[in-house]
């Protein structure tokens, strides 16, 4: 994940473990710095839910966003925040992972362009440049989108931008950016006084998917702890729902960086999109998946879906 604000590094040391008694430890491996996509995690952590199953969880940011899965596949930790679409890449090139769990269940990707600029839709991309974070599932999902529009990627100029998504936009270096999240760089450009317009790519021509999952080694799926942690962050998405206020203050407690206007907008706008049980799969939705990405000559073959994604019981 990739969020264009400073307040990242001031989340590196995000959390202090919860003094632990005979508690089985837990390392969870997060894909970037802590912001709202996390506060299931946050919350079980800091209301005691983890305690009170038993476990001592660490949360670790890490210094590159790259290394959680692979950390976990080398047997480095016990889980790792990942996505849906990067664990079926990941496994088709042969890393032992396996979805466990999921924490956000839509997609936050998104195309999006200045709300009072030309791009009125996406067929409006023609001749345009777009900017871009990362190769690979950005064009494939651009490329969708443009296709179901009448378009193809050779009718737009693709501008890497790194992680300067929204400035991008706002310095006029590109017309659109694909990769921008909606909780996120929507709030940032209305909040420096340019709003942003969003085209969904579950609305173009883009299967829907799981955005925030949790994922673990293939080898270590019958590890008792992992009902125990799902159950813990099932039991704190309930709570955020009933209790947003006294969740939202125990997910900035002691980390002020967090209670900022974007964090507090993004806040809100996450919520709804917390999966309400997070151990449950929707297999027939990754099948659906797989069968895009190998369309769009991401993988080479759609496994079976209990090849990588599973129910813990």
């Amino acid at each position: 994940m990739k969020f264009p604000f400073a307040a990242a590094a001031l989340a590196a040391g995000l959390l202090t473990a919860l003094p632990a008694c005979a508690q089985d430890k837990l390392t969870v491996l997060l894909d970037w710095f802590v912001n709202p996509d996390h506060a299931p995690l946050v919350v079980a952590k800091e209301m005691g839910f983890f305690k009170d199953a038993g476990l001592d969880v660490e949360l670790v940011a890490p210094a590159d966003p790259n290394d959680p899965p692979k950390l976990v596949a080398a047997g480095k930790a016990e889980l790792a925040v990942s996505y849906q679409p990067q664990l079926q890449v990941q496994v088709g090139e042969g890393l032992p992972l396996v979805r466990v769990g999921t924490l956000v269940s839509t997609p936050l990707n998104s195309l999006v362009v200045l709300a009072d600029g030309p791009v009125k839709s996406v067929k409006d991309l023609k001749g345009r440049k777009v900017g871009f974070s990362v190769g690979g599932f950005e064009d494939a999902l651009l490329g969708a989108m443009l296709e179901k529009a009448g378009l193809s990627l050779k009718d737009v100029t693709l501008v890497n931008v790194n992680f300067s998504l929204s400035p991008s936009i706002l310095s006029g270096q590109v017309d659109a950016v694909i990769g921008a999240f909606r909780n996120f760089e929507l709030n940032q450009m209305a909040i420096e006084k340019h709003p942003g317009r969003a085209f969904y790519p579950e609305e173009e021509g883009v299967p829907a998917y799981d955005e925030l999952i949790l994922v673990a080694n293939k080898a270590q799926t019958n590890d008792p702890r992992l009902p125990k942690f799902l159950a813990a962050v099932e039991r704190a998405v309930l709570y955020i729902l009933n209790h947003p206020e006294e969740a939202h203050a125990a997910f900035t407690k002691g980390r002020p960086e967090l209670n900022d206007e974007l964090n507090r907008r993004a806040w809100a706008d996450t919520l709804p999109r917390f999966s309400h049980s997070p151990a449950a799969l929707d297999a027939a939705r990754y099948a659906r998946f797989a069968t895009f990405l190998k369309a769009r000559g991401l993988i080479k073959e759609a496994l079976p879906v209990d090849a990588y994604a599973v129910t813990l019981k």
